[in-house]
């Protein structure tokens, strides 16, 4: 592969790469706000200035330039390198490119920083982008000097509510206009604008608009500041205190790669945001998903219920264990989890093989609104999964409740509380004997003789296949609220309890619990958008 070298490192590049995304791809960093990944290149913020050395035999390009001399107390005439946008300028074979070895590069750099802090509010104690904020992180590595400004700073609008999701502080805002391209070119809804000229510029809406199309928490995200900011997580939470797994997005079939953030002293999820992966969600991550981690702490089934009244798991167990000996083979019907990891489903489906189970269905939520973005009308993240699994497509669920009806089952021993059903379909109530292994109550649960609590997607290690057939592993994060646990293990008891050898974890990934990192160790929010 081609290279080049910037300052002492030999960079490998891309045809049609630029310094900054081959720089990038290598792990290296040139600073930058407003140049991102997955967006087009604006080349505004100027922070990623390089010196290019020419070829040999030839000049550089030089520019005259001023140069305030404090003994002399005038101005003196010199020269410096042409410095060019490293988010905008090819890479070609031999190029040979200065950052961090370049004297003129750190002066420009310094006075970019200067530029943009000059009329930046001091609010870095109550903004939420505290701790992994670019303009933090930059001052001390590329500027570290007050501003010499004592002129009142130009004051723009506070705390704009921009719609349902997002808030703005135009006084903190850089004007990278990343957030007005994310919404033309990733959400095609050009909502954002900007207005006025120089140190005036504001971001705005379109007349008679709100941010709210199905990615605004995104365009959120890509900010590198603090002018954005989310309603759900604003004033919640300080990222310092949180750790990051990296996990998948269980909200549709799409599978998104993304970090869970959580705080480890209370066990509380904050944020849900996209992890990069080019072959399943790029950067990107719908709000739908992102606000679906809500589901860990809202609406749980964190005890055991035996006929529909609070009981240990061990009780629970017992009264299970009841039911699956005194109920005749074949009159037990199995229902798999599409909401559940590749472990779960196989660990019940290795039990209703011991039990004789031959009927199988599906749980699940219902379909819903889908694009041709990200979102996948199919709301749960393991139906591809289910149907690996089985090897077959499960049966219809009305042939379900149809077969309670009709006495040709008996008991129904299930993981997840809805029958899977197309969007609209309203949820049937379900007759018969009912085992239920479930993180949330539904019409599975309801009326159940036994209610086992089942832990949510980051509370164990597991994993899912996607639409696309890619199975891929997310990590555990936080403990099992209550006396919930893995669907495996509570598979497991049943099993050692009943006399059958104890399921075994099928071939795939994801099915250990690994220890997270910070969130601000290469998970942050501006490293991991940019």
């Amino acid at each position: 592969m081609a290279t080049f070298k910037l300052d002492d490192q030999d960079i490998e590049f891309l045809p049609g790469d630029t310094i900054l995304k081959a720089a990038h791809r290598a792990g290296v960093d040139i600073p930058h706000y407003c140049w991102h990944p997955g967006l087009s290149v604006a080349a505004n913020c100027r922070m990623c200035l390089v010196e290019l050395l020419p070829p040999p035999g030839r000049a550089a390009l030089k520019l005259d330039v001023l140069r305030w001399d404090p003994e002399q107390k005038s101005y003196i005439k010199e020269q410096k390198p042409k410095l060019v946008p490293a988010c905008q300028q090819s890479v070609g074979e031999g190029m040979q490119v200065l950052s961090q070895n370049s004297e003129h590069v750190q002066k420009a750099r310094a006075a970019v920083q200067e530029l943009l802090l000059l009329n930046h509010p001091v609010d870095c104690p109550i903004c939420d982008q505290a701790g992994e904020c670019r303009l933090q992180d930059y001052w001390l590595n590329h500027q570290h000097e007050k501003k010499r400004m004592r002129d009142e700073p130009v004051h723009k609008p506070k705390a704009v509510v921009f719609g349902p999701t997002i808030v703005y502080d135009a006084e903190r805002c850089i004007v990278c206009t990343r957030c007005v391209r994310f919404c033309e070119e990733v959400a095609k809804d050009p909502v954002l604008s900007l207005r006025e000229r120089g140190n005036q510029n504001e971001i705005v809406l379109a007349p008679g608009r709100q941010l709210d199309h199905d990615y605004t928490l995104m365009t959120e995200l890509v900010c590198p500041v603090g002018a954005l900011t989310a309603q759900d997580f604003r004033f919640k939470a300080r990222v310092w205190f949180l750790r990051s797994a990296r996990t998948v997005c269980v909200g549709c079939a799409t599978g998104c790669n993304a970090y869970t953030d959580y705080d480890p002293r209370n066990q509380q999820v904050y944020r849900h945001r996209p992890r990069e992966n080019p072959t399943v969600n790029g950067y990107w991550m719908c709000d739908a998903g992102m606000l679906d981690y809500q589901r860990i702490h809202h609406h749980r089934i964190l005890k055991a219920l035996v006929d529909g009244k609070s009981a240990s798991r061990s009780s629970a167990l017992d009264r299970a264990v009841a039911l699956l000996s005194g109920t005749p083979s074949g009159k037990i019907a199995g229902v798999l989890g599409a909401e559940y990891s590749q472990r779960d489903n196989a660990a019940l489906l290795w039990l209703g093989k011991q039990l004789g189970i031959e009927a199988w269905f599906e749980s699940g939520r219902p379909d819903g609104k889908a694009d041709d973005i990200l979102m996948h009308a199919d709301k749960n993240p393991n139906s591809a999964g289910v149907r690996r699994l089985l090897g077959s497509e499960p049966r219809p669920s009305s042939e379900l409740v149809q077969g309670l009806e009709a006495g040709s089952f008996e008991l129904v021993l299930a993981l997840g509380s809805s029958l899977k059903s197309k969007e609209g379909d309203g949820p049937a109530p379900i007759p018969g004997k009912r085992i239920v292994l479930s993180r949330h109550p539904g019409p599975l649960t309801e009326g159940a003789q036994v209610v086992l609590p089942a832990c949510s997607w980051v509370e164990a290690a597991g994993s899912y296949v996607n639409a696309q057939g890619v199975e891929q592993s997310s990590e555990a994060a936080i403990e099992p609220l209550g006396d919930s646990a893995a669907p495996f293990e509570l598979v497991g008891a049943l099993c050692a309890a009943l006399g059958h050898p104890p399921p075994e974890p099928p071939k795939g990934r994801g099915h250990r619990r690994e220890a997270s990192a910070p969130v601000n160790d290469s998970g942050n929010q501006g490293a991991s958008a940019s």
